[in-house]
């Protein structure tokens, strides 16, 4: 039987994905749905239509589109970020849609509805170089448009990208009076080198192992946060663009404000591991570094090691003689102990009572085998403190109780530990023991002084005795190196904007948060005292109408003793909110 020929057939792409969707979609989820698909409906496919394009599918957060002509395609280009800007005008920052877009002319391959191949390749990489509400083509399509379309058009040179073996040489469309799209709001690039590690790909060829591959990404990022002249972007923003079908490395560097990003795989087999390495500075996609290590399961501590060090050599950091004491103290694990240790953590980090227990349960199957496994003992108290502050456990004091005897001992394990210090900060703060807390969060942050989570640490317990100035400062940090951080920082940002008496600022914070978790009791408890403060009785007797119907039974004195502030008057201020909004008996 005769083979079937492939259908080819010259034509110019056009891709185009949403900016930041990872970032909309954790901030509201329904509404950055409904949101994008009114767009579509509204805006992509008429303007499409109009252009006599042809929309070959939908992906998520994108959409990929075919036109006989490349003047069709940049004309459409134009017409649809045009009206998407107009469409955003008086939207706030942090709820705009934005497209990035790319066209290319190439050859396709056709499989019934779909198309494949170098034409599409090459648009969708373009299209991740490109500005937020801009337009990038490629070499072939800028010979096609040149003179045609009346715009004009910059080069932005040869561009390497991911999958492609060639160097694309990359055009920008100036949108309007020879200015090309605003890019959108992205951190500034701090001035020491900054880096941001994404999650290693498995390839192992079994999906189960992926606890792996992340642990070695994550404990990489541990190791990079110990150097004080780095600016390392932490674990829960890297890990948003786990599992994404592709991922731009130059708009990752944008989102989360670094130059270099690095990216890997672990493939593990038997008794041996190889992990690959590179890293890139999204300035020009070249690769600073890359290698490949080859080595005994046994030999991965050694790989870690190796890689932090050869990749703050390629950084040209240099170390002082503690962060060189810190990165080499890492001592060998039991390789079972150490497996159930990453999976432990990776059930903790679910933050769910559910992982709690399951993280219990594997560490401490860890301890068992490796009774002075610091950070599976740290882990394990940050469990018990977890359950305590959320409320998952029926002995809510014992769990306190138990979550401090347990750090205190996993530091005295290893006072280098800084996952034991984060516990111990916890544990203690939440015991009322303030001091404590302020002097294990300040060991935590030395220790690890590039960690978002080490500013944390020390911006909670500031908040609680009278440091809210100080606390604010460790926030924006913590916020800086996680631009994807979680809801709690805003929670934390607006009780010290409160203690400073700067309401309005609390409750713009407050809002944001709630636009994230709509039922937060503590957002809307917050709320109602600022509003009181302000004079804003209607929307504080709101806020507090939905404090009640989240927790019928709640009352502001049960709070004021689970809350360990040091001066009575700072608690004071949140119930005289209350009081002027005629909440109080």
């Amino acid at each position: 039987m005769a083979e079937q020929r492939v259908q080819r057939r010259l034509a110019a792409v056009l891709a185009a994905d949403v900016v930041g969707y990872s970032r909309l979609m954790e901030g509201d989820e329904a509404g950055t749905l409904a949101r994008l698909k009114g767009m579509l409906q509204d805006i992509v496919n008429p303007k499409v239509a109009a252009f006599a394009g042809r929309i070959v599918k939908l992906m998520g957060d994108g959409v990929l589109v075919e036109f006989a002509s490349a003047v069709d395609a940049v004309s459409c280009a134009i017409d649809i970020q045009k009206a998407v800007r107009d469409h955003n005008d008086g939207v706030p920052d942090d709820s705009l849609i934005q497209f990035r877009i790319g066209i290319n002319v190439g050859d396709i391959i056709v499989d019934g509805d779909d198309i494949y191949g170098d034409g599409v390749n090459v648009a969708s990489r373009i299209e991740g170089l490109a500005d937020p509400g801009g337009v990038y083509i490629s070499r072939a399509a800028f010979d096609q448009v040149r003179d045609k379309v009346p715009i004009e058009i910059e080069t932005r040179g040869e561009q390497s990208v991911k999958n492609i073996a060639r160097p694309i040489e990359v055009f920008c469309i100036l949108m309007e009076s020879g200015e090309p799209a605003a890019p959108a709001q992205h951190p500034a690039l701090p001035e020491k080198p900054s880096v941001a590690v994404l999650a290693f790909d498995n390839m192992s060829g079994d999906a189960e192992q992926e606890y792996f591959s992340d642990g070695i990404s994550e404990d990489i990022i541990t190791d990079l946060s110990k150097v004080s002249e780095l600016h390392v972007i932490a674990r829960n923003s890297t890990f948003v663009y786990k599992n994404a079908d592709a991922v731009s490395i130059p708009e990752v560097a944008r989102e989360l404000g670094v130059r270099y990003v690095l990216e890997g795989s672990v493939r593990k087999a038997g008794n041996r591991v190889r992990v690959t390495a590179q890293l890139i500075d999204a300035t020009n996609g070249g690769h600073v570094w890359a290698d490949r290590f080859d080595r005994d399961l046994t030999d991965i501590f050694a790989v870690q090691d190796e890689l932090t060090r050869e990749i703050v050599s390629a950084l040209k950091v240099r170390l002082t003689a503690d962060e060189k004491q810190r990165l080499a103290h890492k001592r060998t694990i039991n390789l079972d102990a150490y497996n159930l240790y990453l999976r432990g953590r990776e059930q903790a980090w679910q933050h769910k009572k559910s992982g709690n227990i399951d993280a219990r349960r594997l560490l401490a199957s860890a301890v068992a085998i490796e009774p002075d496994y610091a950070a599976a003992h740290a882990l394990i108290a940050f469990t018990h403190a977890v359950d305590y502050v959320n409320g998952w456990s029926d002995d809510p004091q014992g769990s306190l109780t138990e979550g401090l005897m347990i750090a205190e001992r996993a530091v005295e394990m290893d006072a280098e530990e800084p996952e034991g210090y984060f516990a111990l900060t916890i544990a203690s703060l939440w015991s009322h023991d303030l001091d404590r807390a302020l002097a294990a969060a300040a060991r935590c942050l030395e220790l690890t002084p590039g960690s978002a989570q080490g500013h944390i640490a020390l911006a909670h317990p500031q908040i609680f005795n009278g440091e809210p100035a100080a606390a604010i400062e460790n926030i924006e940090t913590s916020m800086r190196l996680d631009p994807h951080y979680p809801d709690i920082l805003l929670h934390f940002l607006a009780e010290a904007h409160i203690s400073l008496g700067r309401f309005e600022e609390a409750v713009a914070v407050l809002n944001k948060r709630l636009q994230r978790d709509p039922d937060s009791k503590t957002a809307h408890i917050l709320l109602a005292s600022c509003y009181g403060h302000l004079g804003r009785i209607d929307e504080a007797k709101a806020a507090w109408a939905k404090v009640k119907s989240v927790d019928p039974g709640f009352d502001m004195e049960s709070r004021e003793s689970i809350l360990p502030f040091r001066n009575q008057a700072d608690f004071d201020v949140r119930i005289e909110g209350v009081r002027k909004a005629g909440l109080l008996n």
